[in-house]
This record gives C-alpha cells, structure tokens and sequence, in this order.
C-alpha cells in the first residue's frame, strides 16, 4: 500500500500540483468567492452542520472535538487514482505555506468507500501526505448521511458487484472557522497559496 500510495504522490508531483485531476462532480456552492477570500464564502449555510465519524485509529469523532481549529474537510477514497492524493499533496503544500500557524488547522479526509477503506487503510494513506492529517469513517448508512448533509454526491463505477470498482464523487473542500461555523467551499484545484490566505483570514478571525 505505501509503495502504491509513494508512486500515485510521484505521478502527481510530476503532473503538478493541481494539473493532474479531471474532477466528475461538485457538491457545495458555485460561483466567486466575494472580496477578501478566494473561495466561496457560504457562512450562514443552513447544511454541512456536523458530523459523527470515526478516525483512522479508532476514535469517535464528531466537528465539535475540532472547535478552536479551522477545520477542512474533504470526501473521498484511498483509490482513488487522481482527485484525491492531489487534494491531499495541495493541503500539504498549504500547511507548508502557513508555517507556524498550520497548527491552528486541521486537515480530514472522509472517505466514501467504507466498504474497501478500513481503519488500517486510512491510517496507513492518509498521514502518509501529512501525520497531521486525519482520516474519517462510517458505516455505509452514515456515510451516505453524512455526505447528504453536506451534499456531496458519490457513486460506484465499472466493477460495482466486486472490488475493482471506481468512485465518482463530488471535489470540494469545506472549510469551518475555529467557532465550527461553516465558512468557505474551496472549488478542486485552486492554488495552495490562495487556500493558504483564505485559512490565515480564518485564523484571525475573519
């Protein structure tokens, strides 16, 4: 898993960054983000209120044990073959920009393939971009009502009746003020260093 895992992070860094990907769906708002931020400003959305999850080592999870933090969050799977390692290297790359401050942020991943993405498997891929990162799980019947409540969409491709299935999902990134308020949607692909400011605006309180 971890030289798969090293070869898709090599691929992506030698396409760029956020070349690499050819994203199948949205979820979250559309259009500009309004002046001061790069991304989509959503505060006062009434969905993406919460959730109750489970972490790559087997802790209960839920927004709330996150409070104090600018939180992004982020739907996908462990194989998936583009969107999602370059979302990760990119918030990787953010976290480097932020310096001293990428402490007062906190980076999840949540899968939507409970069915192959076990504890281990997220334990071992998704602190492999950053440790500081942390994987999230359900069962399927909290998946599918978690992602309603954010509105991201999700569904299997090609081999749906075995293993080797693909998984159309949704690209964005959520993003939450240290109070846990909804804030910002962050389109797939935008630059590590306008999602950088966008976190430092958060962090002071913006």
């Amino acid at each position: 898993m971890i030289l798969m895992l090293q070869r898709v992070i090599a691929a992506c860094v030698a396409a760029g960054l956020l070349a690499a990907c050819s994203p199948t769906g949205e979820g979250g708002a559309g259009g500009k983000g309004v002046e001061g931020f790069a991304s989509t400003d959503i505060t006062g959305a009434n969905y993406a209120r919460g959730f109750s999850l489970t972490d790559h080592t087997g802790t209960p999870r839920s927004l709330a044990d996150y409070k104090g933090k600018v939180v992004t969050l982020f739907f996908g799977y462990t194989q998936c073959p583009d969107v999602c390692p370059t979302n990760l290297l990119s918030m990787a790359e953010v976290l480097r920009q932020l310096g001293p401050d990428a402490d007062k942020v906190q980076v999840l991943f949540v899968t939507v393939d409970p069915e192959r993405d076990t504890q281990e498997l997220l334990a071992q891929y998704v602190p492999a971009f950053d440790a500081r990162f942390v994987g999230l799980y359900g069962d399927i019947p909290t998946t599918q009502a978690v992602a309603k409540d954010f509105k991201v969409f999700y569904q299997k491709q090609g081999d749906t009746k075995g293993q080797a299935y693909t998984v159309d999902h949704s690209t964005g990134t959520y993003v939450f003020d240290p109070q846990g308020r909804l804030r910002l949607y962050v389109k797939h692909g935008e630059k590590p260093e306008l999602i950088a400011a966008d976190l430092k605006r958060l962090i002071a309180g913006k």
